[in-house]
């Protein structure tokens, strides 16, 4: 099944009729990158909000970024992830445009107004990319590139879209889309044996980029250069988190198909059936 996706270069996405000047929401997930919100906070563009979700740090982070950016609004995410510090912060973003911003320095700040602009321009989401002519990386490595690569091929067999880098999270979406993609619940506790919940880790990203696709948002590719960290050590396991986004394809690739097969089977049911399946499914939310 092709599902209704594009993906546009924002050189060449045609423009719509032009909007009002978007508000626009910068969130950063942050777990113990003092050193480096020192040093990106303040090169921000001005904005409507940068909203910090702090990953319970051990660190001064929070005083940190109070310190350079006395505006930034904290928040403490209630799991653990990257995933589940992403949803915290769409949750509380009060801007039209959602712009997800590393904490780590390898993000370019000079970049945001190339991602607003592509949303303004007509795009739902705003997805970086580092393979698109003028994009590159200064961290990745071969087996990353090449564990990437892989994975980028099999999403957009599997899900009919034309990605160019799948696991990479420098990003921007409309928030009036955010609410079509049903993320992680955040208010849900934590596991009982400390396993993340799925979608809390890094494989959000995968996890964003295919259910933007299964819900036939427009997206158009930004490229973007990736730049190394600055500080500290990253918490990405190249294998551990590459499994948990092989396995999360082919978990959208099935929530996908599930969504567009129900309306035909219920469409054919007869309708004391399709009533049944309609209370179960109101039950079960």
């Amino acid at each position: 099944m092709t599902l209704p996706y594009r993906s546009t270069p924002a050189a060449l996405a045609p423009a719509r009729a032009a909007e009002p000047e978007p508000r626009v929401s910068i969130v950063i997930p942050a777990r113990n990158e003092a050193r480096n919100l020192e040093e990106i906070l303040p090169a921000l563009p001005p904005v409507h909000e940068v909203i910090l979700v702090d990953g319970h740090s051990v660190d001064d982070t929070v005083e940190a970024a109070r310190r350079v950016l006395p505006e930034v609004r904290v928040l403490s995410q209630t799991r653990m992830g990257k995933g589940n510090a992403l949803v915290c912060g769409f949750l509380a973003a009060t801007g039209d445009i959602v712009v997800m911003f590393d904490a780590d320095g390898s993000a370019d700040p000079a970049e945001i107004p190339a991602f607003v602009r592509a949303i303004v321009e007509g795009a739902d989401m705003a997805k970086g990319s580092r393979f698109r002519p003028g994009g590159g990386s200064e961290d990745i490595t071969a087996f990353r590139r090449a564990g990437n690569t892989f994975l980028n091929v099999l999403t957009n067999l599997l899900l009919g879209t034309r990605y160019t880098d799948l696991c990479y999270g420098y990003n921007a979406i409309r928030r009036s889309a955010l609410a079509r993609l049903d993320l992680p619940d955040p208010d849900l506790p934590p596991a009982a044996d400390g396993a993340l919940t799925w979608g809390d880790g890094f494989e959000i990203e995968t996890v964003l980029n295919c259910r933007v696709a299964a819900a036939g948002l427009r997206v158009v590719e930004v490229p973007s250069f990736e730049r190394l960290r600055l500080h500290g050590a990253s918490n990405l396991n190249a294998i551990r988190d590459g499994f948990r986004v092989l396995k999360t394809i082919f978990d959208e690739r099935r929530r996908a198909r599930d969504a567009a097969f129900l309306p035909l089977a219920l469409a054919s049911a007869p309708a004391a059936d399709r009533v049944r399946v309609r209370a179960s499914r109101e039950s079960a939310a």
